[in-house]
């Protein structure tokens, strides 16, 4: 399709808005950047990806105790039942692939700040939620905020070429511990489990008054702005070559190239067969509080500590389940630092073996740990490593995807990756809840034992038999052939 003929008079109202845009970036550029800037960079940066961390993890981290405030004038108590129901949040998040672009046009900055607002105002919403249906108007407006991770790219951008990664493992750490602060609240501001949207405001306050803070004191980053004054003072023919090119570049991708290449070539078949089936964990990430929760309430119920399961809930939820969270956060930071050492050492197969393997074992012991009464500590500690080694694995598993795909399909690949995610999805949502509405909350262990444990194992047997090691490959000359 030909481009438009534009008249001389829209030629010159398109001239005039560039000429205009290219003044206001020059004049961002120009800012003068004070001593210290990068170093209070980071702080923002910090601050935002704890507000990033928590409003993730927060649901989860407080899920036993909403579902049962929340569910009990509907004459339910269930989680699935509340899992179920939160299923209405995921239009949002598909809704925030077509959002995330917006930031190559508008740049960094301003997605940063909308980000950390937004999702500051859907823990507000969630803290002023009377009702089930005010809490999911939260949970949607979270789930399109929360995916955009705009200060990783912000990171990314501003921190100088040498010191990059280990900027962002600065930041990725401290925001992982930042997690903290919700077994924190918990304890200062829950003295019973109805108690719980008190927790939700701290971190909203925080993220609001950061995002003004970040609106006022920050700077666009310069990669975006270079960027973008390259493509603005382009000319006419220069900006039309580039679109040829880019187009015949996205020729050569697309959703269903991808996947016939993905059919045709061994490597990226049984990498797919393990996601598909390791993606079951994603259970884990659910419902790891739960699982804690019913296990310190039944142990303790049937020790004859307490008369219903309702009062050891409510006990354990301001005592055991909030100790052990105050752990969560450094099994989740250790375990993920693992997998990096590993992986640059012994190669990616290894480190996904590795993670794989704590991700089994730590959820066997988190779980019979707090059936039998453990320290809440130890408890904690294996909980967040079997989470933050979930979440590893799925990360190595990506980053092999990415190595054994050709140059021209890379970003197709990855893409269709969710194609195979979409299996262990199915199974998660579509048999673990329906089980736990039917069955009830003090099932979860086993539910969750019984379809994430063969899962995981699984892919772990196809992991080491089927799947080749990529540290090495050379990402430019990548045929995916290689390994067929």
């Amino acid at each position: 399709m030909k481009n438009k003929v534009l008249t001389p008079e829209q030629s010159q109202r398109l001239q005039n808005k560039r000429e205009k845009e290219i003044r206001k970036w020059e004049k961002e550029k120009a800012r003068p950047q004070r001593a210290y800037y990068m170093a209070f960079l980071v702080f923002i940066i910090c601050v935002v990806y704890i507000t990033d961390e928590i409003a993730s993890q927060i649901g989860t981290l407080m899920k036993t105790e909403i579902a049962t405030d929340l569910l009990a004038k509907y004459g339910e108590s269930s989680i699935g039942f509340l899992d179920i129901a939160g299923m209405v949040a995921i239009p949002f998040s598909l809704l925030s692939l077509f959002y995330k672009p917006l930031a190559d046009r508008y740049g960094r900055k301003l997605f940063l700040i909308i980000n950390t607002f937004g999702m500051s105002l859907a823990m507000f919403i969630i803290f002023l939620s009377g009702n089930l249906y005010v809490y999911l108007i939260g949970v949607c407006v979270m789930s399109f905020f929360v995916p955009h991770d705009m200060q990783v790219v912000y990171i990314m951008e501003t921190a100088p070429p040498k010191y990059r990664a280990t900027m962002y493992s600065l930041v990725k750490a401290v925001a992982t511990f930042g997690i903290m602060l919700v077994p924190l609240l918990r304890r200062m501001l829950m003295t019973e489990n109805s108690q719980w949207r008190m927790v939700y405001l701290v971190p909203a306050v925080i993220g609001m008054v950061i995002s003004f803070i970040a609106l006022i004191f920050t700077k666009e980053t310069d990669a975006f702005i270079d960027s973008r004054l390259r493509h603005l003072k382009m000319s006419d023919e220069e900006r039309e070559k580039e679109k040829l090119k880019k187009d015949s570049q996205g020729a050569q991708g697309g959703f269903v190239a991808a996947v016939k290449f993905v059919a045709h070539h061994k490597q990226l078949r049984w990498l797919y067969v393990t996601v598909a089936l390791s993606t079951i964990g994603v259970l884990i990430t659910m419902h790891y509080q739960t699982i804690i929760s019913y296990g310190y309430a039944e142990n303790y119920l049937a020790q004859g500590l307490f008369s219903s399961l309702e009062k050891a809930l409510n006990s354990v939820a301001v005592n055991e389940v909030t100790s052990a969270l105050f752990l969560f956060p450094i099994g989740s930071g250790i375990a993920q630092l693992v997998h990096g050492f590993i992986s640059d050492k012994w190669g990616r197969k290894c480190s996904s073996v590795v993670v794989a393997v704590i991700t089994i074992i730590s959820l066997v012991l988190f779980s019979l740990g707090s059936k039998q009464g453990w320290s809440p500590y130890i408890v904690g500690l294996f909980s967040g490593a079997s989470v933050g080694a979930f979440w590893s694995c799925g990360d190595i598993i990506a980053l092999m995807v990415s190595e054994s795909a050709p140059t021209n399909l890379r970003s197709s690949i990855i893409s269709t990756q969710f194609l195979a995610m979409g299996f262990g999805y199915i199974i998660a949502y579509g048999v673990g809840l329906p089980l736990i509405t039917a069955l009830g909350n003090s099932a979860i262990s086993k539910i969750v034992l019984y379809l994430a444990l063969p899962g995981l194992l699984i892919s772990l047997v196809v992991l080491i038999a089927k799947v080749k090691e990529t540290k090495g490959a050379n990402l430019h000359d990548v045929t995916g052939s290689e390994w067929d």
